[in-house]
């Protein structure tokens, strides 16, 4: 298992743009995606789970990866929310 905190950059935060190119970021590994934010667990594979974590622009995430793939896939998520998942 690896994890690694990141920060929202898009100003509208985890809207549903944003929220769909996370997923199917995470869709493209093996590895359990989830993550942690004000108490309560995503899964990174389910729009409708990231949109209901209602996250903010400047909000802090926990990306946790857990299987064959998961340093890649912490790699790839993380890349993808610092460059602003599309925005």
């Amino acid at each position: 298992m690896v994890s690694q905190k990141v920060f929202i950059k898009n100003p509208t935060g985890l809207h549903l743009r944003p929220a769909g190119i996370l997923c199917k970021e995470a869709m493209q590994f093996k590895s359990l995606i989830t993550f942690s934010f004000k108490g309560s667990t995503a899964n990174a594979k389910s729009v409708l789970s990231v949109l209901g974590a209602c996250v903010k622009c400047g909000d802090e995430i926990e990306f946790v990866c857990e299987g064959d793939d998961e340093e890649e896939a912490l790699k790839a998520l993380v890349d993808a929310v610092e460059s602003g998942l599309g925005e």
